[in-house]
């Protein structure tokens, strides 16, 4: 046991190039170095995706949870719970790859609550660290109300400035249809079919702007809608609409218009009809 503890001190001091050493100032003895490497580079991680999504006129909603998320991987060694790793790691996966995570947000958020965040875990982790006994859950704490100031600055400093959205974000309505469309090379949508109808997916990096839909081979005209039946003008990168196409459908023709740009674009889908399940070849 004795060596095991000693190769484990060499591992955080010098393999790490003295991130042991800074871990010993901090109540978290229990975390070795790698891990603690490893979560920093999740919170990194998860910052440069705040930042990114701000700059786009998106603020975390559903995110959010990734901040307990790495509390709770955290205090797994420190309390020698391992059920809170796999309670962390489900926030995590949550606040990546749930279907809206970041909301539009009308206006540039204020800084002042994530400056008071920030200002708060700083003087909290300076008592902490003060103590002769510091607490390790008060510690986790401040980390956590810096990482979410943290965010909360970044949403504030690259929100885009006033006037400066994306003005090509105009809602698509009945005339695009008639207008010229583009057909890329590398399709924005997919589609897949189940009991209740075709689910498109945006497949694509970037939002991109709604104005209607069709059955293969009929002059038609619907909105796309969500599964919940709300219309959509807009489907963001991951976001799924459903198409409640019949069992004499054997395709759609969807109109849109990706992100920042005036052209509209047709996506085509056709499918061997219901009648024909066994035949069913996606296109």
């Amino acid at each position: 046991m004795r060596e095991l503890e000693v190769l484990r001190a060499g591992l955080n001091g010098s393999e790490l190039g003295g991130f042991g050493a800074l871990l010993d100032l901090t109540p978290l003895t229990e975390i070795t170095g790698p891990y603690a490497l490893v979560l920093g580079l999740i919170a990194l991680y998860w910052l440069l995706r705040v930042g990114r999504e701000a700059r786009l006129g998106y603020l975390p909603g559903v995110a959010w949870w990734a901040v307990p998320g790495l509390a709770l991987l955290l205090l797994t060694p420190t309390l020698d719970v391992p059920a809170l790793f796999g309670l962390g790691a489900a926030a995590l996966l949550l606040a990546e790859f749930w279907p809206l995570p970041y909301r539009r947000a009308p206006r540039r958020p204020s800084p002042a609550w994530p400056l008071v965040s920030v200002l708060i875990g700083v003087a909290l982790a300076f008592s902490i660290l003060q103590v002769q006994r510091p607490e390790p859950l008060a510690f986790v704490a401040a980390l956590c109300a810096l990482l979410a100031g943290m965010a909360g600055l970044l949403g504030a400093a690259l929100y885009p400035a006033r006037g400066a959205a994306p003005k090509a974000s105009a809602t698509l309505n009945f005339q695009t249809r008639w207008h010229r469309t583009v057909t890329p090379e590398w399709p924005d949508l997919s589609v897949t079919l189940s009991e209740q109808g075709a689910h498109l997916k945006n497949i694509s990096p970037r939002p991109v702007r709604l104005a209607g839909w069709s059955p293969a081979g009929i002059n038609a005209w619907f909105r796309v809608r969500g599964p919940d039946g709300e219309v959509l003008s807009e489907l963001r990168a991951g976001q799924e609409a459903l198409l409640p196409v019949g069992e004499r459908d054997s395709g759609v023709r969807v109109w849109y218009g990706p992100d920042k740009s005036p052209e509209a674009h047709l996506f085509r889908a056709d499918w061997t009809p219901v009648g024909r399940a066994e035949q069913r070849v996606l296109n």
